[in-house]
């Protein structure tokens, strides 16, 4: 009984020592070691840091870009979660309950920007927002929209909401999966007692798929956060730089700029610790207001 116990443990030191290395080496040390040097003024290239205490969170307190490009990120986050839930909601209920022959083929299509990188999915969209030869100007002009055509990634006003559409077109695909999955797992036998007591299509969805899918919809919307929040940076970099005139700045691409451009290693640091507080309070906020009880039927 000892020598079975002993075994277990080993098994499970063995499976988890490994993922906790890889853990501490990849996630924790660069945390640790970012939070460090938000305390220094570091160029990153030299061996010498000068500690300057907490002189570059007043920085951040005081620098005007800050506040702007927590409100770009925060946009990306609203108008993601609501592009990207809406329509894979749609896309997921249609292709598991409307019976469509092609639907393994739309599912194969609508996942296909989930493989592609998002470098790629920048380059391709910057060629569809092209003032000259781009399909979204073309498009307008076939319409007789023509006044409407604009450069788009150039326009202040309209650089930020443009980053919108390839960032939902490139995360419907996952997330309709996942509400696919939990669709698929709701009994045939609830549909059909709801038919019988004359409910409706949207009734159903309201009554039945939507409260036992809730556990992949709060799952995808704390997913879409954190990965904006900590990501968006890509897209910006690819498409836009952060311009024009820092219009479409976000705080991972204003950390780059201070960083990998500056060279101002410490207050790019801080900056990730600012990302990383934030990201922290809104998952929280966000789970404490998605909280409910779980439905059965």
């Amino acid at each position: 009984m000892v020598q079975s116990k002993k075994q277990r443990y080993l098994f499970l030191a063995f499976c988890l020592v490994p993922t906790f290395l890889m853990f501490a080496l990849f996630t924790l040390y660069p945390l640790v070691n970012g939070l460090y040097y938000s305390f220094f003024q570091w160029s990153g290239s030299s061996s010498v840091a000068e500690f300057t205490g907490f002189d570059n969170y007043r920085k951040l307190f005081n620098d005007e870009i800050i506040p702007a490009t927590i409100w770009h990120d925060y946009f990306l986050v609203i108008t993601k979660i609501i592009g990207i839930m809406i329509l894979a909601t749609f896309f997921a209920v249609a292709l598991t309950q409307m019976r469509i022959k092609e639907a393994p083929f739309y599912r194969i299509v609508f996942f296909f920007p989930n493989i592609m990188s998002v470098v790629v999915i920048g380059i391709l969209w910057m060629f569809i927002y092209n003032p000259s030869l781009g399909l979204v100007n073309s498009g307008l002009e076939y319409l007789g929209l023509g006044e409407w055509t604009k450069a788009w990634l150039g326009n202040e006003k309209w650089a930020l909401p443009s980053l919108v559409l390839p960032s939902v077109w490139a995360g419907i695909g996952l997330f309709m999966l996942m509400l696919m999955g939990g669709i698929s797992n709701i009994s045939k036998s609830y549909y059909e007692a709801a038919e019988i007591d004359g409910a409706n299509g949207w009734q159903q969805f309201w009554k039945i798929t939507l409260p036992l899918v809730w556990p992949q919809i709060k799952i995808s919307i704390l997913y879409i956060i954190i990965t904006t929040l900590n990501g968006s940076f890509i897209i910006v970099q690819v498409m836009t730089k952060g311009g024009p005139n820092n219009a479409t700045h976000v705080m991972g691409s204003y950390l780059y700029e201070e960083a990998f451009v500056k060279y101002n290693f410490g207050y790019g640091a801080t900056i990730g610790v600012m990302i990383l507080v934030l990201s922290l309070i809104t998952v929280l906020i966000m789970q404490y207001f998605m909280r409910r009880e779980k439905v059965e039927y």
